[in-house]
């Protein structure tokens, strides 16, 4: 047995594919990189995005490579995956670090996940030096597949586009005209913030104000005071998981509301409503990438998710399941681990599957498109069944919900 420590803060778990001596066409050596694949997960495990992502990401990953051995069996290419883990606390310097360290001395050959735009574009980096892949699940910043972009990463499951495009449009042409948005300073909530603008501007609306906060933070009594002082129809967050449900706390408890003064989110997951309570959330129009309750494929896979770990899935988990599960299937197909060939396999691939529907992975700038979803939180009296909080009002197609490509020169 392989050892279990690739690094330090690392953990891994070795799945072999067939009988030992007895695999795939692949598995005697010389189309893998020490006949084995090395899947690596790299994500917050322990601070503000751990619940949107961190260890059950690493349990959807798994859940893909398990669904590959099923499919293939002796078949397989390749005898022996190992699926590691790190943390990289969600600073891009650490990311860097671990990136690096994954693709030298643990023997990866794809890093997945990397919630924190900045600690995502660390990683894009350290992909394009190294010519390994990266697949970006949990990262919104367009910069990935726009100015930043390169051959061998690829933007997964959303971006801030995607996100502006069906919530900030929606609620500017409801009546929402004037807003004020509150964002965390770093580059997703700098990105988030450019790209709700245009799409407010876009639809009629007007930014009046756009406010930074510190990022992690707690307290954002401050932060809301100064927002609401103007009082815009309007405060848009763009903060996401532990900072989402502290500034929703404090929030409902300013008095804002009673005001006449709506709060939109920029980014929420059914881990954030589960927190906070169904009550808190009740009424708010977010865009979501995928709904583990949205039809019988979904559930299906969420019932098997919540066996392993007790919770339903994010979209974030069903996404990190998608993107195992297609470099799988393109290695698979290239009959290497080679990231050449493999990048070869996945350009121009159209997609179906749990996460993704009417997926298409692009060749010219590799954004993942595919339909999204403009979504109500359920009143309390509504809910029937535990994490069940979402009602889909609105299916936004893949052409609509992805801007065309702009700005990427592999």
């Amino acid at each position: 047995m392989k050892s279990k420590r690739l690094l330090a803060g690392a953990t891994t778990a070795v799945l072999l594919l067939g009988a030992c001596g007895q695999g795939g066409p692949g598995s005697s050596g010389g189309d893998f990189t020490g006949d084995k694949l090395v899947l690596a997960v790299l994500n917050d495990q322990s601070g503000v995005y751990k619940d949107a992502s961190g260890p059950n990401s690493v349990k959807a990953v798994e859940m893909a490579v398990a669904d590959y051995r099923k499919k293939y069996g002796d078949k397989a290419v390749v005898d022996t995956i190992e699926v590691t883990s790190t943390d990289h606390q969600n600073k891009p310097d650490i990311a860097n670090t671990k990136a690096a360290e994954l693709y030298e001395r643990g023997g990866a050959d794809v890093i997945l996940d990397v919630p924190t735009s900045s600690a995502a574009l660390a990683v894009a980096t350290q992909a394009k030096n190294h010519k390994k892949l990266f697949l970006d699940v949990s990262a919104a910043t367009t910069a990935l597949t726009g100015a930043q972009c390169n051959k061998y990463t690829f933007q997964w499951a959303y971006n801030t586009y995607m996100l502006a495009h069906g919530t900030g449009t929606t609620v500017t042409k409801n009546g929402g005209k004037n807003w004020t948005i509150l964002y965390p300073d770093y580059e997703f909530g700098q990105n988030m913030t450019k790209s709700f603008t245009a799409a407010i501007t876009k639809a009629g609306g007007t930014v009046q104000n756009s406010i930074p906060t510190p990022f992690p933070n707690e307290n954002f009594a401050t932060f809301l005071t100064k927002a609401g002082s103007t009082n815009p129809d309007v405060i848009g967050t763009m903060h996401a998981g532990g900072d989402l449900i502290n500034l929703v706390k404090q929030f409902n408890d300013s008095g804002l509301k009673e005001k006449g003064i709506e709060l939109a989110v920029g980014l929420m997951l059914i881990t954030d409503i589960h927190s906070l309570g169904v009550d808190q959330f009740a009424g708010t129009m977010f865009t979501d990438a995928w709904y583990w309750n949205m039809d019988a494929e979904s559930r299906a896979w969420a019932d098997r998710f919540k066996a392993g770990t007790g919770a339903r899935p994010t979209f974030e988990h069903a996404g990190n399941y998608s993107a195992a599960l297609q470099y799988l299937e393109a290695v698979q197909a290239a009959g290497t681990d080679d990231a050449d060939a493999v990048v070869g396999e996945l350009e121009g691939k159209k997609v179906n599957d749990t996460f993704l529907r009417n997926g298409e992975i692009r060749a010219r700038d590799h954004s993942v498109v595919h339909d999204a979803y403009l979504v109500r939180v359920k009143k309390p009296a509504e809910v029937t069944e535990d994490w069940d909080y979402e009602e889909i009002v609105t299916t936004i197609p893949a052409a609509e919900a992805f801007a065309p490509p702009s700005g990427c020169s592999m």
